[in-house]
Formats: C-alpha cells, sequence, structure tokens
C-alpha cells in the first residue's frame, strides 16, 4: 500500500512525468518537484512505525536535502544575496538622507526661532556656532561627513546632550516596548487566526473576525486613554503614565496599546492563509495517512500559512521597536517617539534627522532579514 500511494502521488505531483517511448528521455538532474511532497508523506509516514519505514524515511531526508540544495539555501547564493541587499542599502539610505536633509530645512522657522527674548545678535551667534549660517550645501557636506563617522551631531534644543546620547537613552526602552508588544501580537494574532480557520463560518470564526476589525479600526490615541481610564483611574490597577525605571506595571499600559491593533492585522492574515493552506493537496494527503489533526494543522498547514506572517513582521518590528509617536507622548514615556515629536515641534535637525536615519536603518535591517527567513520557511525561494 505504500508502494503505490507514492507510486500515485509521484504521477500526481510531478510535471516532468512522462510515459516511456521508443526512446526515452535522458533523466533530469535531481529529484522531480513532487519528490518534496513525496519526502513529507514518507516521513510522517514513518511516524506510525510502519514497515519498511526506515528505508521510506532515510530516501525522504536525502530528497528533502535536495530540495534545500536546489533552492539556493547553500552558503554562497544566500551569502551573495545579503551583499547585494547590503550593497542597495547604501544609495537608499543616501536617498533617505538628502531627502530628509533638504525638506526639514524647507519646513518655516529654525530651531533658534521659538525662543523669545533673544536679540538678534544672540541668534546669529548661536546659528554661527552650530554652522547655520553656512549655505544649504555646504551645511549638507558636513552632516554627510559627520554621519560616516557615526556622528550624529549635537541636538539644538537640548545642548547638554547629543543626539548619540540621546538614542543611547531613549532606544533601549522603546525596543523593550516594541519586542513585548510584538511577541504578544505574534503569538495571540496567531492563535486567533487559527481558531477562526479551524472554526470558519461558525461562531469561533464570526467573533475572531469582529474582534480583528474593531481593534485594526480603532486608532491607539483612543485605545491608550481608554486604558488609562479603565485600568488607571477608575480599577486603580496600572499606572497612568511614566517609566517608573522599567517597572513591569509601567510597561503592561503601552505594550497593550502597542499589540492590539498588531493582534487584529495578524488574526486576519493568520485566519486567511491557513484556510488556503488546509485546502492545499498534501493537507488531505496527511488527513488521508490519518495523521491527528494537531499533527496536521503544527506540522503541516502552519508552515504554509506563516509566510504572509513572515512578510508582515519585517515593517512591524521596525515600527514597533524604533518607538511610538502617539503612545510615548500619551504615556509620557522617553522613548525614541517622543524625543521625535519635541524635536519636529521646535525644529531640532540633528535630532530629527537622526530619528529618520535610525528608522531607515532598521527597516531595511529587518525588511532583510525577513526575506531570509522567507526562503527557511518556503523551499520554492531562491537566492539565484
Amino acid at each position: 500500500t505504500n508502494l503505490l500511494l507514492s507510486a500515485g502521488l509521484l504521477f500526481f505531483y510531478s510535471p516532468s512525468f512522462n510515459f516511456p517511448s521508443a526512446a526515452p528521455p535522458a533523466p533530469p538532474r535531481g529529484p522531480p518537484p513532487g519528490w518534496s511532497v513525496i519526502a513529507s508523506v514518507r516521513k510522517s509516514w514513518s511516524i506510525f512505525g510502519k514497515p519498511g519505514a526506515k528505508i521510506w524515511s532515510a530516501g525522504a531526508w536525502q530528497c528533502v536535502r535536495m530540495d534545500v540544495w536546489r533552492s539556493g539555501r547553500s552558503g554562497a547564493p544566500m551569502l551573495r544575496y545579503i551583499l547585494r541587499r547590503l550593497l542597495t542599502a547604501i544609495p537608499t539610505l543616501f536617498v533617505i538622507v538628502t531627502m530628509a536633509f533638504f525638506l526639514i530645512r524647507v519646513a518655516p522657522g529654525g530651531p533658534f526661532n521659538q525662543e523669545r527674548g533673544l536679540s538678534p545678535e544672540i541668534r546669529a551667534n548661536l546659528e554661527a556656532q552650530f554652522g547655520l549660517d553656512d549655505p544649504l550645501w555646504l551645511q549638507y557636506a558636513h552632516y554627510l561627513g559627520n554621519l560616516l563617522r557615526g556622528n550624529f551631531g549635537p541636538s539644538y534644543n537640548l545642548p547638554d546632550f547629543t543626539v548619540t546620547e540621546l538614542f543611547a537613552k531613549g532606544l533601549p526602552i522603546s525596543v523593550q516596548l516594541g519586542t513585548s508588544a510584538l511577541i504578544l501580537a505574534l503569538l495571540l494574532g496567531s492563535v486567533l487566526g487559527t481558531i477562526a480557520a479551524l472554526n470558519q463560518n461558525k461562531l469561533g470564526d464570526y467573533t475572531v473576525i469582529a474582534l480583528a476589525t474593531a481593534g485594526s479600526t480603532i486608532p491607539t490615541f483612543v485605545i491608550a486613554p481608554i486604558i488609562q481610564l479603565a485600568f488607571g483611574l477608575t480599577w486603580k490597577l496600572l499606572p497612568i503614565g511614566g517609566w517608573g525605571d522599567g517597572a513591569l506595571i509601567n510597561k503592561i499600559g503601552p505594550v497593550l496599546t502597542l499589540a492590539l491593533p498588531q493582534i487584529a492585522i495578524v488574526a486576519r492574515l493568520m485566519r486567511g492563509s491557513m484556510i488556503e493552506s488546509l485546502r492545499s493537496h498534501h493537507i488531505r494527503t496527511a488527513r488521508a495517512l490519518g495523521l491527528s489533526d494537531w499533527s496536521v494543522v503544527v506540522k503541516h498547514a502552519l508552515r504554509g500559512a506563516i509566510l504572509p506572517i513572515v512578510s508582515f513582521t519585517g515593517p512591524a518590528a521596525a515600527a514597533l521597536l524604533t518607538g511610538s509617536v502617539i503612545v510615548e507622548t500619551i504615556f509620557s514615556i522617553p522613548g525614541v517617539g517622543r524625543y521625535f515629536v519635541d524635536a519636529a515641534l521646535n525644529r531640532d535637525y540633528t535630532l530629527v534627522m537622526g530619528t529618520v536615519v535610525v528608522i531607515a536603518l532598521f527597516t531595511i535591517v529587518f525588511n532583510l532579514i525577513v526575506d531570509v527567513m522567507y526562503a527557511v520557511v518556503d523551499p520554492r525561494v531562491r537566492y539565484d
């Protein structure tokens, strides 16, 4: 029965199968595309300890390794792909820095125009001290030179600190909140999406869809005051705001506010992809072999359904880890997002530019990590 089933699957899944003729064609290099499906079936069949399971399992691992090699996941193609992406990141960063530098200068006002009572002589001396009286192209050249050396420059409105010192203080706080919110969103959203997919067109599915729709439409500047009002003022369970030296109780409110919209998005993505994965041919074959629902969903369907979640994780991680402007402002958290708001309002050019560069770097790096993880999850992705 095992031999007949494998032969039938090879005939059904392999597009390179041809009927024998007088002059048979040369055998293709490597296993046919259908072998990867048969390999997963053989591996699952070996769990039950059927006769001949060891032979089939050995052949399955050989086919899997051949598919890994053919998909381009060896070291050299991956290294070349990463190097190409890093090289393309250089002109991307250059364009972002250039556009941000000139756009912030186009905005009316300046870093010292907000100070009332400053005489024109004092303002001129301050601009000369920071080089703001130089021609715009010369300021741009000086900023690029300092940026290449890793120097973001001083803060105009916080002269006692440099931009690097402010990032060293605020970025770890934003990363803590963003990492906690991202992990919570991926775990809870994936579980809710899987539950909705397994109960399609039932009460559980409708409940998850309703909650996900509400969570994705309600903005964070509405969710944050509701959490402060309910858990802070009414029930006295959480503090209204503040960082409190990183105490856990001070992180719950901001993390929930950041995570709720992401949970809704992940749940909707997981529901759609899981429904599509459960309808695929290899899932039907696994069910026909008598595998349990847990094994089918966790070991087989989840790997195909997780691909949209992997794509979503890159930009979501970059946005969450670099700080949320609204959440950090409402909860009075000294993160990068709050620094960015104050810098934009006060025309602190160097702090705004430093925030833009950090966000761009996070976005490029996380998108690269997602592309590499995509090939780890999906063997059809090639680097060459």
